[in-house]
C-alpha cells in the first residue's frame, strides 16, 4: 500500500506536468481552460465536502475537524498573499503575463497547492485498501489548468522548455513522495489527529478555491461558469456514491 499511495499521488500530480505539455504543444481556447476549471471547482467542492470534512466530523468528532478547516483556510490565505505579492497570484490562469522573475514563484505556488493534497491522498489508504478516486479526481482535474497557466507564465518569462520540464516533473515525482509520506506518518495516528488533518486540507482546498479557481474560471468562461460547476459538484456526488 505503501507504493500504491505513491503511485496516486503521482498520479495526480501528473497533471501539472500534462497541463505544460500541452501549453507547450497545443493552441488551447482560453474559454476551454475555463470550463475545465469551473468543473474542477464543483469536484474540489464536493471532494472537500464528502471525502474530507464529512467523513472526518462521523469518525473524529466536530471539534478536531473544524480547528484544522479554520487552520487550513487561514494557513493557505496566508501563503497566498505572501506569494501573491511575488507575483503568483495568477498562476491558475491562462492568459496572464507573468512578471520576469516570477517563474520560480509560480512553481511555488503550485507546491503549496500539490503538497497537502498529496498528502490527504496518501491518508485516504490508510481508512481502506482502495484510495480515494473522488479525491485524486479532483486535484487532477484541479492541476491541469494550473499547469498550463503557470507554465504559460513561464515561457513568458524566458524559462527554456527543458527547465519547465523539469520543474513540472519535479511536481510529479515531490506529489508521489508527499503521498507516501502522508501513509507511512500517519499510519499510527488517531482519529482525532487524521479528523484534523482532513479538515486542514478541505480548509486549504475550499479556500484556493473560492481566491484563485473560481473567479478566474467567471472570467475566461462567463456567466455559464456556475452550471458547469454544479455539473463538477454532481459528478463528484456521483463518485462519492459509487466509491
Amino acid at each position: 500500500l505503501v507504493w500504491n499511495a505513491a503511485f496516486w499521488g503521482a498520479v495526480s500530480g501528473s497533471a501539472v506536468l500534462l497541463g505544460a505539455l500541452a501549453a507547450m504543444l497545443l493552441p488551447i481556447r482560453k474559454k476551454l481552460i475555463g470550463y475545465i476549471m469551473a468543473f474542477g471547482t464543483g469536484v474540489l467542492i464536493g471532494a472537500a465536502s464528502y471525502e474530507l470534512l464529512g467523513e472526518s466530523v462521523h469518525k473524529g468528532g466536530l471539534l478536531p475537524t473544524g480547528i484544522g478547516f479554520l487552520a487550513g483556510a487561514v494557513t493557505f490565505t496566508l501563503f497566498d498573499i505572501l506569494i501573491s505579492k511575488k507575483g503568483a497570484q495568477h498562476r491558475k490562469r491562462s492568459g496572464h503575463k507573468a512578471a520576469a522573475s516570477s517563474g520560480i514563484v509560480l512553481f511555488a505556488g503550485t507546491m503549496m497547492d500539490a503538497i497537502p493534497e498529496s498528502i490527504m491522498i496518501g491518508t485516504s489508504l490508510l481508512e481502506a485498501d482502495s484510495v480515494s478516486f473522488l479525491l485524486v479526481t479532483a486535484i487532477f482535474i484541479s492541476n491541469f489548468p494550473e499547469g498550463l497557466s503557470s507554465t504559460s507564465g513561464m515561457k513568458k518569462s524566458g524559462y527554456s522548455t527543458q527547465k519547465i520540464i523539469l520543474l513540472w516533473s519535479s511536481v510529479f515525482v515531490i506529489s508521489g513522495m508527499a503521498s507516501m509520506a502522508g501513509y507511512i506518518f500517519l499510519a499510527g495516528a488517531s482519529e482525532m489527529v487524521l479528523s484534523g488533518i482532513a479538515g486542514f486540507a478541505g480548509g486549504a482546498i475550499i479556500a484556493m478555491v473560492a481566491s484563485t479557481m473560481m473567479p478566474e474560471a467567471f472570467e475566461d468562461s462567463g456567466p455559464v461558469t456556475g452550471f458547469i460547476a454544479a455539473i463538477g459538484l454532481l459528478a463528484s456526488l456521483v463518485l462519492d456514491y459509487f466509491s
